[in-house]
């Protein structure tokens, strides 16, 4: 098979020696350097959830004190949205509070991705009552709703907590989701169950103020699956199942991952961490980052910054040295995965009965949508399902001679089983309908150019699914630069006019059944598609690939863009 050539990993760079500190806790004390630092310390992110609850649910969106509403109020997983009618190119030049709307977008934390339809039926129920029926399955496996008043947030929590959910540390400079195995427990293929190791880590850390004030966001994963669904390599903590040859089975440890405008993967600290000892590893990282992480500038406050300038052999010492008080032993690396990772299709479980996984478009579901599911999941003899970190949803528990009702059934819902190999790589961020980060349309684009293109290669043979992930800024909420296909919402020029568009990011991707490693997608010079020019680009560049692959080396799309010649990919 033709190989990528190696994406250089190092984008994430540590800060340039400075006469100023970097305000590392262990280092230049715990002295903040920046009014957002000033803030965290002045009162916990936590602790606001009283006044949410006793005071501003009473007195509105006016009441509201400005640094709780910009930032304490992120731990509770709430962001103000856009406000309609403010064009991209309105985005860098207006403050948050002229793009504000007196509205929240609220984010449903769901570790591992596990549901219940007793859950997913109360998340529709918010939805519709107090959401004007939005909802989005996001890329970490969390569940976003849109037009949520501070005025209803006491009521919204009382439902979500009676079932066991809840938005406690959902965003914010603090540990996000613990993304999970999607078929964590039920699949044949799996060397572990990572729920046990998942469930110590949320009940022991989430809520923890000792670790609620962190430079930056921190993001997790864990899989017992041999086909890396969680997307390891881009999460600042990872763990992936491996079978020691003497220890047993247990898990590799990455470290260091993340995207945004700086990426750099994830990496292997070549360490075996016992499934007894994962919660004490993760621990171990999540202190190294609140006690040496960057605070100064929080454009390099991620924890790639630090393992950038450490590098893994120092970051394994310390980890064992200052916060372990063991050593780890060494261990593998993990398999290459043998199919892929997002679950979509019909499989057996391990109990003979089966798991559906279901594509609806970008993400975009409804309340409406998600009742009408967890209907459906009953009817068809089950109560438990999944999100996924590819903005799908896995169905569990299905007798086998249920599956094809259920595939039908989901069908009428706009969740795909079969879907095409476009509907199925593409995902998209929240964009400008809602964000305030954002300069260009997301869903509505996307979904456009999925309808558009499975009528356009109706008649091609794709060899594979075909990522498309459009984001709207250059944050990669989307994971841009991991995509076979990664669209960065910006200003454009075509023509000689200025209009929404993305810059294209081409042939990124994480370790799959045709990759052996993550690698970043190539940026061509001048390369730029307007917002509605989705469909017509993709056509175009896919087409190209299809007629000068190497099909006898079963060439892929990532491995065909990075050796293409500059024409042929504009």
């Amino acid at each position: 098979m033709t190989t990528i050539p190696p994406s250089a990993r190092a984008a994430a760079r540590p800060p340039r020696p400075s006469s100023k500190p970097n305000g590392q806790w262990k280092i230049d004390g715990t002295a903040p350097l920046n009014g957002n630092e000033e803030w965290k310390q002045v009162d916990d992110g936590l602790a606001v959830r009283g006044r949410i609850e006793n005071i501003y649910a009473a007195g509105g969106f006016s009441s509201i004190d400005p640094t709780d509403l910009h930032g304490r109020f992120r731990v509770w997983g709430l962001y103000t949205q856009r406000k309609p009618g403010i064009d991209g190119g309105r985005t860098a030049t207006l403050s948050p509070e002229e793009l504000e709307d007196a509205y929240f977008m609220l984010r449903v934390r769901i570790d591992g991705g596990q549901l219940t339809t007793e859950q997913l039926r109360v998340i529709a129920g918010i939805s519709q009552e107090f959401g004007r029926d939005t909802a989005d399955l996001t890329d970490r496996q969390n569940v976003q709703l849109h037009w949520v008043e501070v005025e209803s947030m006491p009521e919204i929590w009382r439902r979500l907590e009676a079932v066991g959910l809840g938005t406690t540390e959902a965003c914010g400079d603090v540990p996000r989701v613990v993304l999970g195995s999607p078929v964590a427990g039920i699949s044949a293929d799996e060397l572990i169950d990572p729920t046990p190791q998942i469930d110590e880590i949320t009940s022991r850390f989430i809520g923890d103020p000792t670790l609620s004030n962190l430079p930056r966001k921190f993001k997790s994963a864990i899989t017992g699956h041999p086909n890396h669904d969680v997307v390891h390599e881009i999460n600042d903590v990872a763990f992936v199942a491996v079978e020691h040859p003497e220890l047993g089975i247990g898990y590799d440890l990455w470290v260091g991952g993340g995207l945004s405008t700086t990426p750099r993967l994830g990496e292997r600290l070549g360490v075996f961490v016992s499934p007894d000892r994962v919660a004490e590893a993760w621990h171990g990282v999540a202190q190294i980052f609140r006690d040496y992480g960057y605070r100064r500038l929080r454009n390099k406050a991620r924890l790639k910054f630090l393992l950038a300038e450490w590098g893994t052999e120092k970051f394994r010492q310390v980890l064992q040295d200052e916060y372990l008080g063991y050593a780890l032993p060494d261990g593998p690396a993990p398999a290459k995965p043998a199919a892929p990772g997002d679950h979509v299709g019909i499989h057996r479980q391990k109990d003979g009965r089966f798991y559906v996984g279901a594509t609806p478009i970008v993400g975009r579901v409804s309340g409406t949508t998600l009742a009408r599911l967890a209907d459906l999941i009953e009817e068809h003899g089950s109560t438990r399902l999944r999100t996924t970190p590819h903005q799908k949803v896995v169905i569990l528990d299905i007798p086998e001679d249920r599956v094809e009702s259920l595939v039908a059934g989901l069908d009428e819902l706009g969740l795909q089983a079969r879907p095409s190999l476009i509907r199925r790589g593409t995902i998209a961020c929240t964009g400008i309908e809602f964000c305030k980060l954002a300069i260009v349309e997301t869903k509505v684009n996307a979904t456009a150019a999925v309808e558009d293109l499975e009528q356009r290669l109706a008649g091609f043979d794709l060899p594979h699914p075909i990522s498309l992930h459009v984001n709207g800024c250059p944050n990669s909420c989307a994971r841009i630069q991991t995509a076979d296909i990664g669209l960065k919402g910006q200003l454009v020029t075509i023509d000689g006019e200025q209009v929404p568009g993305y810059q294209v990011h081409l042939g990124g991707g994480l370790a799959s059944q045709d990759r052996d490693e993550a690698g970043l997608g190539r940026t061509v010079r001048g390369l730029k598609v307007a917002a509605d020019g989705i469909a017509d680009y993709v056509d175009r560049v896919v087409r190209r690939f299809l007629d000068e692959r190497d099909a006898a080396a079963d060439e892929t799309f990532a491995q065909w863009a990075h050796r293409a010649e500059e024409e042929a990919l504009q």
